[in-house]
């Protein structure tokens, strides 16, 4: 990339990039530059190969060309080797600043008089701001080859003995050109650090100076200050002696070289002060709660903080930078015992959100401690309703009543939950206050206009992507939400639902018509809160004229989850299986009514109602299945089940059609077309259409490696189909089940499947 590249300052920094660059083949030659103070560090990294060559500037001015270490001493002060700037850095395509940003004005003065326009200029400190403003005042303006940049990583170690080939490998790199920049040499700078594995971004310099004053400026002064608070106490022996962990772990940071972080902190105190303002505020708001014993408010800052860096990991890391989870899946094995999966997500979700807008205290056992359904109650939280848990599945929540909600801070962040985006923005669209929703890389491509057109059809105000999608603008039309009687196009239980958490603000009656029936949690569990739902038939009306009173709900398993298990047992001879306490509401047993279709052999057994909905434990045996065209009416039923069920079909003997699911083609992923290319990599001939599958089941289902595409659902069946595969299959990308099945994997080894969780 560089014919030769000049690294001002080779320590930690300046080495691991001299190291990377030679690592990658990004410069055919690298030469060292520094002072006398520096020779010692620059010889070292001329003997351990670091760097081709290195220039010293010697004390009266001039530099020595040297080419071994030893001729230093006998040339220090000699006027050999000519000019020490032009010496060093003739004929460099790029010369990298790497040394302490109080420094960088001296440097600029001293490259002033042989600044090239053929060169790009660089650097890696840690403010920009104040980079650019050195510049502005040697330049008079900012050169338009000078390209300010920041890599986000270190080590506690100094010097070029500490380096690292890959202290920059996924880690984030900012750009921070002025307006004026020569967009080619941002380019090259940019691929010059992608070369070396850097996650590279471009913004302006205020904006990164005021992110990293937050994210690394004031943690490193609270270390420095906690520490020297600690160390100044009389019993500071005992202190230290007895202090865990979290201390070393939290104090890291003041390790750090006292004068670099001086530098820092008068570089960019100008976005460094108003935070210690903030954080003093935050620290004496907290000393009041105690002081006035106020725990619950104490629960709700914590459980936010808590939450919100949770959300700093799921959602700022960049993709290529999370855990990436492989299942490997040896072929073969039989589903024996006996297990309790999960608790329903669907009723999760929806018993946070009554349970928050209910007047009262609601009790839940069953809770489904998964991604999807935490979203939903952490942005409950966000909206100031306390909720105690989850510990073991069981929460508490004190409902503030219908229009008990509060405005949230910032926006709510909700994940991979389409169910949470969806039935919060009809919920949302009728408060006094505005909000906006976001989530994953996932949902923010996920179809919205499904639910915000009839709500703009009842007076709602939410703005989305041009492409209909998150983030939602949500401004609150309290009092100002109109009943509609609504015919829905397709048929979507969260649409449904959304219209009519959307139709308890509204004026007049919300009616919903669906063209076949969905799941109906919604319509229950408002009756069992004691609102009034009015049904006929295929029609659901709402109205504002009531309140939610606390009630105890017991959520019972997910069908959906259990269906993974209905499907293995049915196809993986030698198996028998008991499922407990398996949530079975008509409109949400499509599955069974499908595989029953099929010839499997499941037995509901021990019926009742617990809540309001029917549960029973389900037995599941080996049984040839034969194909099957899916009846129309069971899809909407089955809509959440179809990728096993798609399994299953593989493994019937004969042809298995499934139309009217187009459905399936906008959820986590289009789920017609990933199941249809992971069947045909494993041998089953598997036809996709516009609307469905074709499947011609009777082959063996081969081994191979398949991708779910982030979905959790598809990684879960190829999953199951290693049962009757002929040899071993290996799924890409699983973290996502963790979004609604985290005990999966454990669950499926203990009943039977030999299945590897691979992370990287």
């Amino acid at each position: 990339m560089f014919n030769k590249l000049c690294i001002i300052g080779v320590g930690l920094i300046g080495g691991s990039v001299a190291k990377a660059v030679r690592a990658n083949g990004l410069a055919k030659t690298i030469v060292g530059y520094g002072r006398e103070q520096d020779s010692i560090n620059l010889q070292t990294a001329k003997r351990l190969g670091v760097i081709d060559e290195f220039y010293i500037e010697t004390p009266v001015g001039w530099v020595a060309a040297l080419s071994q270490p030893n001729e230093y001493q006998g040339m220090l002060g000699c006027q050999k080797g000519g000019n020490p700037t032009y010496e060093a850095f003739k004929d460099a395509d790029c010369v990298l600043i790497a040394t302490p940003v109080a420094s960088i004005e001296a440097i600029f003065e001293q490259l002033k008089p042989f600044w090239s326009k053929d060169t790009i200029y660089t650097d890696v400190g840690s403010t920009k701001g104040s980079v650019l403003a050195a510049a502005e005042r040697v330049f008079g303006v900012v050169p338009e080859n000078l390209v300010p940049a920041h890599p986000i990583a270190g080590a506690e170690q100094s010097g070029v003995e500490a380096a690292l080939v890959d202290l920059f490998f996924h880690k984030r790199l900012i750009i921070t050109p002025a307006n004026n920049a020569n967009p080619e040499a941002v380019q090259k700078i940019k691929t010059f650090w992608q070369g070396q594995g850097a996650l590279v971004s471009v913004m302006n310099a205020q904006h990164h100076d005021s992110i990293l004053a937050a994210t690394s400026h004031l943690p490193h002064i609270l270390a420095f200050a906690l520490v020297d608070m600690l160390g100044h106490k009389d019993e500071q022996t005992e202190i230290f002696k007895y202090a865990a962990g979290g201390f070393r772990d939290f104090t890291r940071i003041a390790s750090s070289d006292p004068t670099m972080w001086v530098d820092i902190c008068k570089a960019n105190k100008q976005e460094i002060l108003p935070l210690i303002e903030q954080l003093s505020a935050e620290l004496a708001k907290i000393h009041g709660l105690l002081a006035y014993d106020d725990y619950q408010q104490l629960f709700s800052t914590f459980a936010y903080a808590k939450s919100a860096r949770q959300r700093f990991l799921n959602q700022f890391e960049d993709p290529n930078m999370t855990k990436s989870i492989t299942f490997h899946i040896k072929n073969g094995g039989r589903l024996q015992g006996e297990a309790r999966v999960p608790g329903d997500k669907s009723m999760s979700h929806r018993s946070i959100m009554l349970g928050s807008l209910a007047e009262g205290v609601t009790h839940v056992k069953g809770f489904l401690e998964a991604e999807d359904a935490l979203a939903t109650l952490q942005a409950f939280r966000d909206m100031g309703v306390e909720i105690e848990g989850p510990v073991n599945g069981e929460l508490t929540i004190h409902g503030v009543g219908k229009n008990g909600l509060k405005a949230p801070k910032n926006e709510l962040y909700l994940g991979n939950s389409g169910t949470s985006m969806r039935l919060l923005s009809g919920l949302l669209a009728g408060q006094p206050f505005n909000s906006v929703l976001t989530g994953d890389k996932s949902l923010s491509g996920r179809p919205m206009k499904r639910v915000t057109e009839p709500l703009a059809l009842m007076g709602a105000d939410i703005k989305t992507t041009e492409k209909g999608t998150a983030p939602l603008y949500i401004t609150g039309k309290a009092g100002q939400l109109k009943g509609i009687d609504y015919v829905m196009p397709m048929a979507s239980a969260q649409v449904k639902s959304c219209l009519i958490l959307a139709g308890m603000y509204a004026q007049g009656a919300t009616s919903v018509t669906e063209p076949a029936p969905t799941r109906d949690h919604t319509e229950r569990m408002l009756a069992g809160f004691s609102y009034p739902v009015k049904k006929d038939g295929s029609k659901v009306t709402v109205t504002a004229d009531g309140k939610l009173t606390a009630a105890d709900i017991d959520v019972p398993s997910d069908i959906s989850s259990a269906a993974f298990f209905l499907v293995g047992a049915s196809i993986a001879e030698g198996s028998d299986l008991l499922l407990k306490h398996v949530g079975i509401n008509p409109t949400r047993t499509g599955v069974i009514d499908i595989l029953r279709l099929m010839g499997a052999n499941i037995e509901i057994l021990n019926e009742r109602e617990v809540g309001g909905e029917p549960v029973a434990d389900l037995r599941v045996r080996s049984a040839p299945l034969k194909g099957i065209d899916i009846p129309e009416h069971l899809v909407p039923l089955a809509i959440d089940e179809f990728p096993v069920l798609f399994v299953a079909a593989a493994c019937a003997e004969g042809q298995t059609r499934l139309s009217g699911a187009e459905e399936l083609r906008v959820k986590e992923s289009d789920r017609i077309q990933v199941m249809a290319d992971g069947l045909q990599i494993l041998g089953v001939d598997a036809q996709p259409t516009e609307d469905g599958m074709i499947i011609q089941g009777g082959g063996n289902i081969g081994g191979g490696t398949v991708t779910s595409h982030g979905d959790h659902r598809i990684a879960m069946a190829f999953s199951i189909a290693g049962l009757r595969a002929s040899a071993a299959i290996t799924v890409l990308d699983c973290a996502n089940v963790n979004t609604s099945f985290p005990e999966f994997k454990d669950l499926v080894q203990r009943l039977g499947l030999d299945l590897v969780c691979e992370e990287s």
